[in-house]
């Protein structure tokens, strides 16, 4: 008789462990599935469609070069970066990086 009691408690103890509460292991043990949205459901949009003032839109100038705008980080680097012969480093990534900052 013991043994039967130590035997349903653990059962008892078992499932309420691997479970948040009796209703989860009842649909675990049924095969119930659960209500969610479908995620192979594809809503249609509308199709694309011009504004209606599009063509009173100007058009980009082909010939027009853009600005280049240089911080004021840029122009203080420039400035403070010291008139190094580049041959005397000996580090041939930082001669290239001195370079592409000297051409600009």
């Amino acid at each position: 008789m013991n043994k039967k009691i130590t035997f349903l408690f653990l059962i008892c103890f078992l499932l309420n462990s691997c479970a948040d509460t009796f209703s989860s292991v009842k649909r675990g043990l049924t095969g119930a599935k659960s209500k969610s949205t479908d995620e192979f459901l594809v809503e249609k949009k509308d199709p694309l469609i011009l504004p209606p003032n599009f063509d009173e839109l100007p058009l980009p100038d082909a010939d027009a070069e853009p600005e280049i705008e240089v911080s004021s980080f840029e122009e203080t680097l420039k400035e403070n970066l010291p008139k190094q012969d580049i041959s005397s480093t000996s580090n041939s990534t930082e001669n290239s990086i001195l370079e592409n900052i000297r051409k600009n």
